[in-house]
């Protein structure tokens, strides 16, 4: 999943309303990309139609192609880093200031740690003969099953039941329990890192720059 922050940090309302004129240009640009955009959070400014900060997710609308998912990624990228908006104050007509900076952060997590059980086409299974106590049955059938998440290489091995299927079942569901963990653990370090990012908008140095009250870029 590709998440993407835009925030004025702790600048004035000038930078909130640029963060609200971002997430407008954003939104009609990634229609004509075909990408998906999802608001997940808005905190609101100081001053009505103003945001502090807005947390998007973004998705290709056919994210199960690796292309158009990477197609989603490079236009979130377009957003990254330090945004310079250039414009009189519309709040305060006599301040000399004109340079309003925003920030963008991009940050990714695996689509398929969701903490629900994990699909099969994600995983992938190996019959092995069963070892230790367990009862005559145990080392005389493959009936032992390891179950590896692919994509984060994380394995558990099940033979507490008779049966393949039964084994595969639950090496499933353990393997989710593992992978909501990981994802937990995910969650917390993406928060403190988009708390950090809050106060790390770079000054200067603008990726993108827009100018005038309808915020056309100017190209460089």
């Amino acid at each position: 999943m590709i998440y993407l922050q835009i925030t004025a940090n702790t600048g004035p309302a000038e930078c909130c309303l640029a963060v609200a004129k971002v997430l407008a240009r954003l939104l009609k640009d990634a229609n004509k990309a075909g990408v998906q955009i999802k608001i997940l959070e808005q905190v609101p400014g100081p001053c009505s139609g103003t945001f502090r900060s807005v947390l998007l997710e973004l998705t290709h609308t056919m994210h199960a192609d690796t292309k158009q998912a990477d197609a989603a990624q490079a236009f979130a990228a377009q957003w990254q880093g330090s945004l310079l908006w250039i414009c009189d104050s519309p709040y305060r007509p006599a301040h000399r200031r004109k340079n309003w900076f925003v920030g963008g952060s991009l940050f990714m997590s695996g689509r398929d740690l969701s903490g629900n059980e994990p699909s099969d086409s994600g995983i992938r299974y190996e019959a092995t003969r069963a070892s230790g106590p367990g009862g005559q049955h145990v080392n005389k059938t493959d009936s032992a099953i390891r179950a590896t998440h692919v994509a984060t290489g994380i394995s558990v091995k099940v033979q507490t039941e008779r049966s393949q299927f039964a084994n595969k079942r639950l090496a499933t569901q353990l393997l989710g329990l593992k992978l909501a963990e990981l994802q937990q653990a995910k969650e917390r370090d993406s928060k403190a890192e988009r708390r950090m990012q809050h106060h790390m908008t770079e000054r200067g140095n603008a990726s993108r720059v827009f100018v005038g009250p309808d915020f056309k870029e100017q190209m460089r």
